[in-house]
């Protein structure tokens, strides 16, 4: 995800201090890996540098002063060009599992339990999704739905590598 876009987006509605875009990211995005308040800042500075945002206003605080950020008219078209352009679909081809597999069969260790264990922790994954997903809102239901998809994914992979390990343990014992 791109936190500059996000935040840039976030900053359409009106302008913002750096807590308050925190706390609207936090609410719509971050869940599950909220946004620490040094890379909303530094983010932010880096958007100032580029000409993406501007400083709208200064407020005294307890602390330091409060900027508050407004998007400019560059940023709005760098938001757009963001949302226009699709995401390149990721094909994992450098797969941590299919490594662990494949070095398993290399050192004479059991790949088949490899497979089982790593089968269990996606199930206990798919049932702590499917938990949030019942009980959560429209947004949370989208982004379980989503991991799950992906967990679904990978069970095939798992099912279908389990079915072949005789196959490729010839293949890269040679």
């Amino acid at each position: 995800m791109s936190i500059g876009h996000t935040l840039l987006g976030l900053l359409e509605s009106g302008p913002r201090h750096g807590y308050d875009l925190k706390r609207a990211f936090d609410e719509k995005f971050g869940h599950d890996r909220p946004l620490h308040y040094g890379q909303v800042y530094s983010t932010m500075s880096r958007l100032l540098k580029n000409g993406l945002v501007e400083v709208d206003g200064i407020e005294p605080g307890g602390g330091p002063e409060r900027k508050r950020y407004a998007i400019t008219e560059a940023g709005i078209t760098d938001v757009q060009q963001w949302l226009a352009t699709p995401e390149k679909p990721e094909p994992y081809l450098q797969s941590t599992l299919y490594t662990k597999v494949v070095l398993a069969l290399l050192t004479d260790r059991n790949a088949a339990d490899i497979l089982d264990t790593q089968r269990s922790e996606h199930l206990r994954m798919m049932r702590i999704l499917t938990d949030r997903k019942r009980k959560g809102d429209l947004a949370d239901q989208l982004i379980c739905d989503h991991a799950l998809f992906h967990l679904e994914a990978d069970l095939r992979w798992l099912e279908l590598t389990a079915a072949r390990l005789g196959k490729l343990a010839e293949a890269v014992t040679r």
